[in-house]
C-alpha cells in the first residue's frame, strides 16, 4: 500500500538548511499496523506529513497504492486525501464552536455527502464510539478521552483506507489513552492501515511493527 524510496526532506532558509529526513526507505502493507518511534526533532512528524500529503518530499519517491504521489500539486493531495486517509492528532484538532456532531460531520461536508447519508453515518459512528449522548456538547465541554473519541470518529467516517495518529494518547491520561489504543486496535484487527508515531512502548505494543527513526533515517525495524 505505502513504499517510500529514498525519501528526502529539507527545510531551507536563506542561511539554514535542515535536513528532516535522509535516505527513508519504508514498505507498510495494507492492513498493517506500523509504530514510528524514535527521539524528538528525529523527523516523524515530518514523515507523518509526506505521507498524509499533506507536504511533498524533497527528492525520493512515495508510492501509494501503486501511483506515484511525490510530486503532486497541493489541490490534488487536498483531494486524494478524502475518503483514502484519516487523521488523528495528540491536539484532537476540534474546532471549538462545533459540537460534536458539527465536528464529526465536516469530512462528509466537505465531500458533497448527501443530508441523509451524512446522518445514518454519523449516528453510527457515534454510537460506535460511544459519544451519541454528547452530541450536542462543545469540545470545552468534553474531557480529553471524550475529545479523542470524536477526533477518531470523524477520522473513520469516510470509512479510510489508511489512520495516521500522531501521539493519539499524549494529552490523556492512561485509562483514555488505553481505551483509544483499543479504539485503534479494533480498526486494525477490521483490516485499516495505521501508521502511528508515538513515544509510549506501551502504544507501540499494539502495532505489528515499530519502526525506529533517529536523525531522519530509519535505523532498525523490530517484529511484534
Amino acid at each position: 500500500m505505502i513504499q517510500l524510496q529514498n525519501i528526502k526532506k529539507v527545510f531551507r532558509t536563506e542561511e539554514v538548511e535542515t535536513w528532516a529526513l535522509r535516505e527513508v526507505n519504508l514498505e507498510v502493507k495494507a492492513g498493517e499496523f506500523v509504530a514510528v518511534m524514535g527521539p524528538s526533532g528525529c523527523g516523524k512528524s515530518t514523515l507523518l506529513n509526506i505521507l498524509g500529503l499533506l507536504d511533498n518530499p524533497t527528492e525520493g519517491t512515495y508510492l501509494l497504492d501503486g501511483h506515484d504521489v511525490s510530486t503532486l500539486r497541493e489541490n490534488d493531495r487536498t483531494d486524494l486525501r478524502k475518503g483514502v486517509i484519516g487523521f488523528v492528532f495528540q491536539s484532537f484538532n476540534l474546532i471549538d464552536e462545533l459540537n460534536v456532531y458539527e465536528n464529526i460531520e465536516l469530512p462528509l461536508l466537505y465531500m458533497g455527502t448527501p443530508a441523509k447519508e451524512r446522518r445514518q453515518r454519523i449516528e453510527a459512528v457515534m454510537d460506535r464510539m460511544a459519544i451519541s449522548h454528547r452530541r450536542k456538547h462543545f469540545p470545552c465541554q468534553l474531557s480529553g478521552g471524550q475529545q479523542q473519541r470524536v477526533a477518531i470518529a470523524r477520522a473513520v467516517l469516510s470509512n479510510p483506507k489508511i489512520i495516521l495518529a500522531d501521539e493519539p494518547t499524549g494529552n490523556l491520561d492512561s485509562k483514555n489513552g488505553q481505551e483509544v489504543m483499543n479504539l485503534l486496535g479494533e480498526l486494525h484487527r477490521e483490516g485499516t492501515t495505521i501508521v502511528m508515531v508515538t513515544h509510549s512502548q506501551h502504544d507501540a505494543s499494539f502495532a505489528d511493527r515499530i519502526v525506529k527513526l533517529y536523525d531522519g533515517e530509519v535505523v532498525d525495524q523490530v517484529e511484534l
